[in-house]
Parts: structure tokens; sequence; C-alpha cells
């Protein structure tokens, strides 16, 4: 008997460590924002990196991602019902990466929607995301499988209950970005086409002239305020200032030293500069990025024999 009330007393310790303590903030009227750590996945913050948000409506809620686990994506419900004693009534999905969608499955008999080529991506490489975010956060994700969106969605306008939602298709970091800003407030939730106060990840970007681009039509949207999809929350134009200057410092470092012919090894210990030097995880999103991006540096600086006099 004593060994099963010490296995009892040991379980629900274990439940009561692993919870993510999530604290909606309210940004605008019926806007509200839970915000991600800056930190790398860890088993300390149960792969918690992420900004998620909901917004409310006259038929219920709107939330934007689910977060990185089913527990996480459980804990989101139940905090969207405490705040709002709505029922949540559609997902959004920004892009298909891990920490963005693996809370899918708490939001059964919920219309799960993003853009197609999201819903393809998630398909394709969803299932080994999952297995290495196991490895990353260990319990945390327990009972966490992959959940695919149930409908696709457009560029365009998207009316629920009253609000007016203006989705945007974006392709600079996945190749499938969607952008969401609410009219009524002005908020943007921007995805990860803006990284702030956090170095960038490039996995499965096409290239960083598309992701440049992007920014563009993003910034040129009437937000007043913009939810990046990893990092602080701003009134102003400053992740996009940041953005584009460690974008195209990236670009010209990995252009140069494919033309000087140099090593992948040399441009990952090149030195970062001092302005990108306090963004969090600068020096491991370089070591990526080199290895994700430099090959197509390298390849596009090779002259083809076939065309050669």
């Amino acid at each position: 008997m004593r060994w099963i009330l010490f296995l009892l007393a040991l379980g629900t310790g274990f439940a009561q460590a692993l919870d993510y303590h999530l604290q909606p903030r309210q940004i605008a009227d019926g806007v509200w924002l839970l915000e991600g750590s800056t930190d790398n996945f860890a088993a300390d913050n149960g792969g918690n990196i992420v900004n998620v948000g909901f917004i409310e409506t006259a038929d219920g809620v709107v939330v934007i991602d689910t977060g990185p686990s089913r527990r996480y994506g459980e804990a989101l419900r139940q905090s969207i019902e405490k705040t709002t004693g709505k029922p949540v009534v559609r997902v959004l999905l920004t892009h298909h990466h891990p920490d963005h969608v693996l809370g899918n499955q708490a939001f059964a008999g919920v219309p799960i929607a993003a853009l197609p080529e999201t819903t393809g991506l998630l398909a394709e490489q969803g299932d080994a995301m999952a297995e290495n975010m196991y490895r990353l956060v260990g319990d945390w994700m327990r009972g966490t499988e992959v959940v695919l969106p149930t409908e696709d969605v457009q560029e365009g306008t998207l009316e629920i209950g009253g609000r007016r939602l203006q989705l945007l298709a974006l392709r600079g970091h996945t190749g499938a970005d969607l952008a969401i800003l609410d009219e009524r407030t002005g908020v943007l939730f921007a995805g990860d086409i803006l990284f702030y106060q956090r170095a960038l990840t490039t996995p499965n970007s096409p290239g960083l002239d598309v992701w440049l681009a992007d920014l563009d039509r993003l910034e040129a949207m009437p937000w007043k305020q913009i939810v990046p999809g990893h990092g602080p929350v701003t009134t102003d134009a400053a992740p996009f200032v940041q953005m584009r200057d460690y974008l195209g410092w990236l670009d010209g470092m990995l252009r140069q030293g494919a033309e000087q012919g140099a090593e992948m090894n040399e441009l990952i210990r090149a030195p970062i500069p001092e302005r990108f030097a306090q963004v969090n995880l600068s020096r491991y999103e370089l070591i990526r990025s080199v290895s994700h991006l430099y090959p197509r540096y390298e390849l596009n600086a090779m002259g083809r024999v076939d065309r050669q006099d």
C-alpha cells in the first residue's frame, strides 16, 4: 500500500512539475498573447519558445498557432476558456514548424486551417520533427502526435464573428508562411517571418532574397502592433529593421564566402557583428544557417562547364 501511495505521489509531483503556467496577456481589444521564451528548445521550458495568440469574436475564439506539444495545447485551450468564457471556433497555423503546431491534438472538433503548402510540409516532415522534439524536451511531449490541418486558407480576408482578419501568404521562412492582421486593432501576427531579439532559423527557407521581399509586403500592411513569431511585441518597425539588417549581413557573408571559395567551417566561426551579438542564440543559429544555406551559395558561385567557351 505504501508503494502505491508513493507512486501516486510521484506521479502527482511529475504532473505538477510539467506545467507551462500559461498566462495570457491582453495586448489589444479582444486580442491576447502568450509570449514564449527566446531560448532554444530545452527540458526546462518544454519547448515553449513561441508566441501564440488568440482573438475573441462574437462567435467564439480564433487561435493563432497551438504550441509545441499536446500538453501545451491542452493548457492553451483551458486558458482560453478561463480567460474568455467562449469556445474556440477556428485555429489558424502560421507554418508547419513543431513549436507552432504540435498542440493541434488539443483542438479536436475545431477546424484547423493553414495554407495548403503548410499542410503538405507538415505531412511530409511532421513525424520527424515530433521525434526530434521528444529528444529535445523529453517528457513534456508525452502523448503528442502530429495532427494535420483540416481546412485550407488562401490570401485574402477572413471574417469570423464580425471580426475581419487579413491573411497574407508569404514564403521566406518555410516556403509557406501565413501572417494575420486583425483589422479592428491593427495587431499583426507575423509568424516566423519576423524574429525580434532572437536569432532567426532557416531550415526550410527558399532563399534570403525571398525572405527580404516578404518583409516589404508585411511591413506595408496597416499594422499598429507587431507580434513576431519569437521575441517581444512592439509598436514600431524595429523588428523589420533588425531582420533586414541581419538577413543582408548573412546573405553578404555567404555570397562573399562562396566567391572566395571559403570552407563552411570558416563561415561558422565568422565574427558576429557587435549589433547582433546581444541577439539571443546568434552563434547557434549562425552555425545552423550556414549549414542550411551555404551549399546553395557555393553551387551558384560555380560556373557551369557546359556553358563555358
